[in-house]
């Protein structure tokens, strides 16, 4: 078996564990900034009346499964072609008559009730971080793409967007990314106002805390206060060695309030506050990063969270393909989608949380020399349920080898044209870059109807 990679792609063990361990200090002069942000990007929405005009209610989960989910072996399998296309797995019934999915999916199958497939997907970008964008933002990268840049987006992600429009809804943010931010996940021309709130921390650890937000929990609130006061302390110098930008400073103390507010609020505690889940339920979402973080993910809906982001690697199977799947990434994902949807439905949130699943494409038909398979935009399946979308349902086909849509094509910009007609939003309504240029929302997509 290769060597797995790291799910935090380069993130050392340093940085994840380097949690609680901000001091109020520093925490309140970077997410006051970020506050202070948010505030100037809502002032200049030109058109203020749009979030009365939204579905308010409804949040995004889109859990991102990074390198590329190899949907011919889980939800599109062929079992009448040749072996060099099938693979070994066999598939299983779901709770919709007639439908199918991997066998290795027990728990998803159960769930295929509330969950709807598009297996007609299709693009025409195979590399990694393209493809990425394009399914993150809506948009086909240009030329001019720089996928080493981090974040190396050209439009603003789905998530921004939402947050744009939509505001923050309590004392959380509107936007958040985990177990960190995906590379294309920001804000783009949109402004660091609307970008999101990062973990950067493994819900999975045993000594999971969200730094920036959160103090230690071994912080009691004298020692809180003290730093409250020194901050204070800071902010009196500040105002006198800056006696020519008083009203800015004044300003600026209002977000380091928010912000030290945000970090004390009751309600962001609960979101965040993981350890308070049962046992039970956090162990059928599976002791994994992938299964704790769709349940991170439903706190932060629950609490107010619009817009949540959890990028998931690596689903990059170009050798030992079938030994990955079933032992690794199959188990992780059928516990966290499993149970993420049928955990919404219980709590009676899954009308109002649209949740996503898909990768940034699917893999070849062809099995390669490596038992793997490699990178195919041709055709692959997306995996949508909840927020208005009908479950249960199969949109559009692959032909009979799973190489190319035999119905009903869809794209990433007809994804983003649903996604944003469920949650109200204009597709049509432009943005503009710090050039000026005008960008619509949604780049000519059109409603995938036959799911709503």
């Amino acid at each position: 078996m290769r060597k797995r990679q790291s799910h935090y792609d380069g993130w050392g063990r340093r940085d994840f564990l380097r949690v609680g361990g901000a001091s109020v200090f520093g925490t309140s002069f970077a997410m006051s900034d970020l506050l202070a942000r948010h505030a100037r990007a809502a002032t200049t929405e030109a058109n203020a009346d749009a979030d009365e005009k939204a579905v308010k209610g409804t949040s995004l989960i889109y859990v991102f499964l990074k390198g590329g989910l190899s949907t011919i072996d889980t939800f599109d399998m062929k079992p009448d072609a040749p072996a060099e296309i099938r693979g070994p797995f066999g598939s299983i019934p779901t709770k919709v008559p007639g439908l199918r999915v991997c066998e290795h999916l027990p728990h998803v199958a159960g769930q295929m009730d509330k969950v709807s497939l598009i297996r007609s997907f299709t693009h025409t970008n195979s590399n990694h971080g393209l493809a990425d964008h394009y399914m993150l933002t809506g948009y086909n990268p240009s030329p001019a793409f720089k996928k080493a840049l981090v974040p190396n987006n050209e439009r603003p992600a789905h998530g921004s967007i939402i947050a744009r429009k939509l505001g923050a809804r309590g004392p959380v943010p509107p936007y958040v990314c985990l177990p960190r931010m995906h590379a294309s996940a920001g804000p783009a021309y949109l402004g660091a106002g609307v970008s999101p709130f990062v973990i950067a921390a493994d819900p999975n650890a045993p000594d999971f805390a969200v730094p920036d937000l959160v103090p230690p929990l071994d912080l009691d609130a004298t020692r809180l206060s003290s730093r409250q006061a020194l901050l204070g302390q800071v902010d009196r110098f500040q105002r006198a060695a800056e006696a020519q930008a008083n009203k800015r400073a004044r300003t600026m103390s209002v977000f380091r309030q928010k912000a030290f507010d945000l970090m004390t609020s009751p309600e962001a505690k609960r979101a965040f506050a993981i350890e308070d889940e049962p046992d039970t339920l956090r162990d059928e979402y599976g002791r994994h990063t992938l299964g704790q973080s769709c349940l991170m993910a439903r706190r932060l809906v629950e609490a107010g969270v619009r817009c949540v982001t959890v990028s998931h690697s690596d689903w990059d199977t170009h050798g030992d393909n079938f030994n990955m799947l079933e032992n690794d990434l199959l188990p992780q994902l059928d516990t966290a989608m499993g149970t993420l949807f049928r955990d919404l439905a219980d709590r009676g949130m899954l009308d109002s949380t649209l949740v996503i699943v898909t990768g940034e494409f699917g893999r070849t038909p062809r099995i390669n020399a490596a038992a793997g398979r490699d990178h195919w935009s041709s055709v692959f399946t997306v995996a949508m349920g909840g927020g208005g979308v009908q479950g249960g349902r199969v949109i559009g086909a692959s032909d009979d080898r799973a190489e190319k849509p035999a119905s009903d094509a869809y794209s990433p910009e007809d994804l983003a044209a649903t996604l944003y007609h469920l949650f109200g939003i204009d597709p049509d309504e432009e943005f503009h870059s710090a050039e000026g240029r005008p960008f619509k929302i949604v780049n000519d997509g059109q409603v995938v109807q036959k799911m709503l």
